[in-house]
């Protein structure tokens, strides 16, 4: 067994952060390109393998788990903010409020919240006009919003409220750009925008405040209390299994989390659609047919196919959540190579998905690769928008009826057309588009 994956050779001090933050979509997919399956590169002084062989992220995420943790590097910022929320959270913590979680997003639950989404989405139309302009990943935002903190906390609030959670998102981004000064930087030195960081974290704390607020005693009793997710963790903290602080980083998670990976895969969606108008109109004609004049509902999604298949074909050339990071807690070996213990390891969704080793024309908007029969032959994680394992995306299955409801909601009424100059990727935790998203409604 050999022992250090091959890889690009850096620059000293940086090693190959400066490239990586360049262009980090870039980077992975040039990497992916070179190596088979793993490769080695020094991301400043932290030691990274980038692993794109789907047998290996399978052992990663799923088979081998338990050999694997999150990394110590993103319990910094990213710490500040989330906190032990069940993002970041380990060991038994973690598996006790996946536990107390569940309940808030059984498929159960979540169908009978069907109807709601719609009328969010109602809301969001209401607004618009044959020829307005309007930035759709600042719409998607919006309504995504508006969806997790009522689903999910029990609460609608004024459109001042939302906008100002969604203000904050622009300074939180910021932080989590691709820095090579931060990779090379111990994490107690400032940086410039530390002030305007905290300054955001602090004003959705206050917007926190506000919901715990207006929902004291609304929680119920195990019997017949309401379960959404911030009903289940205060009658957990009733009973001693919750404290504030853990309580908080929950709520802050699932804010965060909870509407922009969705908001951001409707957008892409919206584009892509703008870009292939055929598709377009292969889904309205879906829409139209399974759900007719009625509003879309739980009984439609299910009967949805093409509408699937696009937003999962967005999801892959464009994954919200675009890399991610494990660290092994042992010495293991992938393909090939001794990985020691708590060296980085990345699973780049991005350039798996766009990989020519798994899909064919990789860079093709082709929502039929996700039909059964071309699916079937697949590795399982050439494709893993949500994660996988144990620790996967606890809100997939919202996610995806959330998108396919808003799709079907737009799509009923109104044509999107793109008015950008191209679309660039902006880096953070999440993707980006950098200029926002520019597009013309259409009145249909």
């Amino acid at each position: 067994m050999a022992s250090t994956p091959p890889g690009p050779r850096g620059e000293p001090l940086f090693g190959d952060a400066r490239r990586y933050a360049n262009d980090p979509f870039a980077f992975v997919t040039a990497l992916e390109q070179s190596y088979r399956g793993i490769a080695a590169f020094d991301m400043g002084p932290m030691e990274t393998y980038m692993v794109t062989d789907p047998t290996a992220i399978e052992r990663v995420l799923v088979s081998e788990a338990d050999r694997f943790r999150k990394p110590d590097f993103q319990d910094d910022a990213l710490g500040d903010l989330l906190g032990d929320g069940l993002l970041l959270s380990e060991g038994e913590t973690w598996r006790e409020q996946r536990r107390l979680a569940s309940p808030a997003f059984a498929m159960d639950r979540l169908s009978g919240m069907a109807g709601r989404i719609t009328e969010h989405a109602d809301d969001m139309v209401a607004d618009w006009s044959d020829g307005d302009h309007v930035d759709v990943e600042a719409e998607m935002t919006r309504v995504t919003l508006d969806v997790i903190l009522d689903l999910m906390m029990g609460v609608r609030v004024d459109d001042a409220t939302v906008e100002t959670i969604r203000e904050q998102m622009v300074p939180l981004g910021r932080r989590f750009e691709p820095d090579p000064l931060r990779f090379a930087m111990p994490e107690w030195v400032p940086a410039p925008d530390d002030a305007e960081y905290d300054r955001a974290v602090a004003t959705l704390d206050g917007v926190l405040d506000d919901v715990l607020s207006a929902r004291r005693g609304t929680e119920g009793t195990e019997d017949d209390g309401p379960m959404d997710f911030l009903s289940v963790l205060r009658r957990a903290q009733d009973r001693g299994e919750q404290s504030s602080e853990q309580l908080r980083d929950e709520l802050m998670t699932m804010l965060l989390a909870g509407h922009d990976t969705t908001a951001l895969t409707l957008t892409y969606t919206m584009y892509l659609l703008s870009e292939h108008p055929e598709a377009a109109a292969r889904v309205r004609a879906e829409v139209e047919d399974v759900v007719g004049d009625d509003d879309a509902g739980m009984g439609h999604v299910r009967e949805f196919e093409f509408v699937e298949w696009v937003i999962q074909e967005a999801m892959r050339l464009y994954p919200p959540v675009f890399t991610m990071f494990r660290a092994p807690t042992e010495r293991v070996e992938l393909c090939g190579y001794e990985v020691p213990e708590d060296v980085a390891i990345m699973l780049p969704q991005y350039a798996v998905h766009r990989s020519e080793r798994y899909w064919e024309s990789p860079e093709t908007f082709d929502p039929e690769r996700f039909s059964p029969s071309r699916s079937e032959e697949r590795p399982r994680f050439a494709y893993f928008p949500f994660g996988g394992g144990p620790r996967h995306c606890i809100g997939k299955h919202l996610a995806m009826l959330e998108a396919q409801l808003i799709l079907a909601r737009v799509v009923r009424d109104y044509d999107l057309v793109y008015e950008g100059d191209g679309l660039e990727l902006l880096p953070s935790l999440t993707a980006h588009p950098k200029d926002g998203m520019p597009m013309r409604v259409v009145e249909r």
